[in-house]
């Protein structure tokens, strides 16, 4: 069934949705999303609700409150996958009420990036998420986020500046400022991040921790395909070639972790066996490929445990992080 159109169409539209047998819930739930057109089946379960601006947020979030649940969060820009997915179903399983936010974050693109060509794909984010449990979709617009008048940014701190700070500079300005935005925003007691994201995690954790915000940042394993490759949604550009040669950076996290704790501890010899893996593979170029502590992210060398072992590198234009933790 395809259902779209203005507002103004809303009781045609709910006409043909109740014709065809769905419930309030879901009806709900698809006229919520202003003008987007929706395919959905009968028997498909939908989220509970779809809120997309701060106005309706802020009553819904209050009444929760004022209910005592607890409210767990999990910040995506959309183009969903089973990483997120699992995230989703960890505050599910960990907090009363779950939010989703869906929000392509312009702020965290420099201006050589591809934010025009990020992947948006809500009528499928919706249909996925409808199928795990009564979760809440945020989507708000730029405006709600980034109103005009609004110009205060978040620094981010020190352990910003390495790694991923180096080769973009202005990222995790944007992804503190839109993390501690939506923080506030939900009002959620926990917050739940991805693994492969690990730097971005401890930028987060530290942040929270910096400026008081109560909110536990819950990071969660990676996910990855039956192939090794770690998920993402930039994995959608990769052709089939370039998916091959993207599943080096798995493999050399796989053989890193294996020399490590058969007890390699020259960190210099890692690193360079790391790169000359990656090379070997097939990657166009690498950014970075090292063996770091986990807390501060500064070069292990003699490696001692607990480390992780972190990789950013192209694939055509396509380019992917992954890590592994090492105990």
């Amino acid at each position: 069934m395809v259902c779209g159109g203005e507002a103004g169409d809303r009781p045609r539209i709910v006409d043909r949705i109740v014709e065809h047998g769905l419930c309030e819930r879901q009806i709900y739930a698809i006229m919520r999303y202003r003008r987007y057109v929706f395919v959905f089946h009968q028997d498909f379960p939908l989220p509970t609700q779809v809120i997309d601006s701060l106005a309706e947020l802020k009553p819904f979030i209050a009444d929760c409150k004022g209910q005592f649940k607890s409210i767990g969060v999990v910040p995506t820009m959309g183009a969903l996958h089973a990483g997120h997915l699992s995230l989703a179903k960890a505050s599910l399983s960990q907090a009363d009420v779950t939010i989703v936010t869906i929000f392509v974050n312009p702020t965290q693109f420099a201006p050589t990036e591809d934010l025009a060509a990020y992947p948006r794909t809500l009528e499928q984010d919706l249909q996925q998420l409808g199928q795990l449990g009564d979760i809440v979709v945020f989507a708000p617009s730029e405006a709600d986020v980034y109103p005009p008048e609004a110009t205060t940014r978040v620094i981010p701190p020190k352990i910003s500046k390495k790694l991923e700070g180096e080769f973009r500079p202005t990222h995790f300005a944007g992804v503190a400022t839109v993390v501690l935005k939506l923080l506030n925003m939900t009002q959620a007691d926990k917050a739940f991040f991805g693994q492969k994201d690990f730097q971005q995690v401890a930028v987060v954790k530290q942040m929270v921790k910096d400026l008081n915000v109560p909110c536990e940042i819950c990071a969660c394993p990676i996910v990855r395909d039956e192939d090794g490759l770690a998920l993402s949604s930039r994995n959608a550009y990769l052709s089939a070639e370039g998916r091959e040669v993207a599943l080096t950076l798995s493999k050399t996290l796989d053989e890193i972790e294996s020399q490590i704790k058969s007890g390699l501890t020259d960190g210099f010899e890692v690193i360079t066996e790391m790169r000359q893996m990656l090379i070997d593979g097939g990657v166009d170029s690498i950014d970075y490929a090292i063996v770091v502590n986990p807390v501060d992210l500064e070069t292990s060398d003699p490696i001692r445990l607990p480390v992780v072992a972190l990789i950013a590198a192209h694939v055509g234009k396509t380019r992917l992080i992954d890590n592994r933790i090492i105990e």
